[in-house]
């Protein structure tokens, strides 16, 4: 399996490709990974040095791929973070080059746009962008609570109401949706939920809650959810997996006391999770 990995990096710690690559090709995956900036560190920490790709650079890099004549090759595109529309437009227009190529290869979008408590924190443009244009090109999306109300339109506090507004978003065009960092009414107070979506079925994960808020989580969920979902076609058996390592990595990184998640360290998770949780259909 071969995967274009299109996302903000950062040479210290793990958010973007340095969280999403490596669990990715810990799973046996082969991954062409495109950094659309490059920071010395996730910009949480108040200050960072680096700067940021346009899109030409990503249709640049992307050229050089094809040169090599491998892009038929590729399985699947991730996206992430969009720093501007230039760069999603860049990012959609690779998506529709792998596609004429191998038009089983599959495109996961995370629509990251903002989050619970944070609001939207992405440049103006990117959240409409996300929701009329990537979201629609994409065959997986993988928002949080906060993103999936922004795409859907509706106020999601019960179940039935990320229910509803997963059933929103697929009507945009993606087959496979996961809800990540869930709390509805019927979520106890020391728990967490993830809901996946496919076909008009659903899925629940419910995790204990940790004590433990670290940048990179997201990114890593959304990959290890794109790989198992590719391989098995099952939204339900990739939310067991992908919920299952995600779990154990935040798990590791809390009872470290780390800053940063810990991606290296607890690389086991991705292949062997320490925690396994029942997968419910709701």
């Amino acid at each position: 399996m071969n995967v274009l990995s299109i996302q903000s990096h950062v040479a210290y710690g793990h958010v973007g490709n340095a969280s999403a690559v490596f669990p990715m090709q810990r799973l046996g995956v082969e991954v062409w990974p495109i950094h659309t900036v490059q920071f010395s560190n996730h910009t949480g920490y108040g200050s960072w040095k680096g700067r940021v790709f346009d899109g030409p650079a990503i249709e640049e890099l992307l050229d050089g791929i094809a040169d090599r004549g491998v892009l038929e090759r590729c399985n699947g595109v991730l996206s992430g973070y969009m720093g501007s529309a230039d760069i999603g437009n860049a990012i959609l227009s690779a998506v529709g080059r792998v596609r004429a190529l191998n038009p089983d290869a599959l495109y996961c979008c995370d629509p990251v746009i903002g989050d619970v408590g944070r609001g939207i924190f992405v440049r103006p443009g990117i959240p409409e962008f996300m929701r009329d244009q990537a979201v629609q090109a994409a065959d997986i999306v993988t928002p949080n609570q906060f993103e999936l109300d922004f795409l859907s339109g509706r106020t999601t506090g019960t179940l039935n109401e990320v229910k509803q507004a997963v059933s929103e978003v697929q009507a945009l065009g993606p087959k496979a949706v996961l809800v990540t960092s869930v709390e509805t009414r019927e979520t106890p107070s020391d728990a967490v939920d993830l809901i996946a979506g496919e076909a008009g079925r659903f899925w629940r994960v419910r995790t204990p809650k940790l004590g433990v808020s670290v940048n990179g989580a997201g990114d890593a969920i959304a990959a290890l959810f794109f790989v198992h979902y590719a391989r098995s076609r099952s939204a339900a058996k990739a939310l067991a997996e992908a919920s299952a390592s995600v779990y154990g990595l935040l798990k590791r990184t809390e009872e470290a006391g780390s800053r940063e998640i810990l991606t290296i360290a607890a690389q086991d998770e991705f292949v062997s999770p320490t925690y396994r949780f029942n997968t419910e259909e709701v």
